[in-house]
């Protein structure tokens, strides 16, 4: 009743962990940014369908997946190599995709996110995400940070799955979050030169999730001080001071990435102004 998607690069560590979880599909799909360790060997080792194409960019990768996969079911759960489906949230997901009505094409479902072993209950920034999707009614905008797009209803499923971001330690995580930045930044340069323009109506009222939360983003990124209120928030009005030394952790690296993102335009913002600087006329 429903297929696997788990998007990979080079996740020979995390990936028998998730191929684990999901050992309970019958129709398990490795879709790969063409490796270089021993990820698609575990993959069709473990029996998984395997297929590669060359990493562009995050929306346009799993849109491929989407589009190009033959995938046996018409529901699809979609994860990370370092994400898991506890056993228990099995059942729930198999009724759900029997008994859900005409027009709901998808399922959100809380994320809980771990790291030096303990759940970030608190620290977690927007623990629910779209994962249960129904095949050809969805797509994914935006190169990085994607947004799922909907075409039906999305309903909220009660359980969990979990996430391992720091499986490959502290220092993977900030390599990976610097190419994160980078991107994310380019991505805000195309929002303020008025290629994704900003709606704060949509921002504080918004119907659809994804597209809301999308919003009230660009509006946060333009916010003041953005890397201390990010903390700030975190750490203190989402309480994160409960998750312990884990949380303040977080809330530090979550900071340092928006201060990251922050440098990042200023520098991009710089350049373009550098450059028309340059072919403008000289009078």
């Amino acid at each position: 009743m429903i297929s696997i998607l788990i998007l990979t690069r080079n996740e020979e560590r995390d990936l028998p962990g998730c191929l684990d979880s999901v050992a309970w599909c019958d129709d398990v799909h490795v879709f790969d940014s063409l490796s270089t360790d021993r990820t698609v060997q575990i993959a069709r080792e473990r029996g998984a369908h395997v297929s590669e194409r060359p990493f562009d960019n995050y929306a346009a990768q799993r849109n491929a997946a989407l589009k190009t996969l033959p995938f046996r079911h018409p529901w699809l759960f979609i994860l990370d190599a370092d994400e898991r489906i506890p056993a228990e949230m099995t059942p729930a997901l198999q009724a759900f995709v029997q008994s859900a009505p005409p027009g709901t094409d998808a399922a959100r479902l809380r994320r809980r996110d771990f790291l030096f072993g303990r759940w970030l209950k608190h620290c977690q920034m927007s623990p629910f995400y779209i994962r249960l999707v129904r095949l050809g009614k969805v797509h994914y905008e935006r190169e990085i940070n994607e947004v799922l797009k909907v075409d039906g209803q999305v309903v909220d499923l009660p359980g969990h799955f979990d996430h391992f971001p720091f499986s490959k330690g502290v220092e993977h995580w900030f390599a990976k979050h610097n190419q994160y930045s980078s991107m994310e930044a380019r991505e805000l340069m195309k929002t303020r030169m008025g290629e994704y323009p900003l709606s704060l109506k949509t921002a504080l009222f918004g119907r659809d999730f994804n597209e809301r939360r999308y919003h009230q983003k660009e509006l946060f990124y333009r916010m003041p001080f953005r890397p201390l209120v990010k903390f700030l928030y975190l750490y203190g009005l989402r309480r994160g001071f409960l998750d312990g030394r884990a949380g303040f952790s977080y809330a530090t690296m979550a900071s340092i990435y928006e201060y990251m993102i922050s440098v990042k335009v200023t520098e991009l913002r710089l350049a373009a102004a550098e450059a028309r600087t340059a072919v403008s006329p000289v009078r």
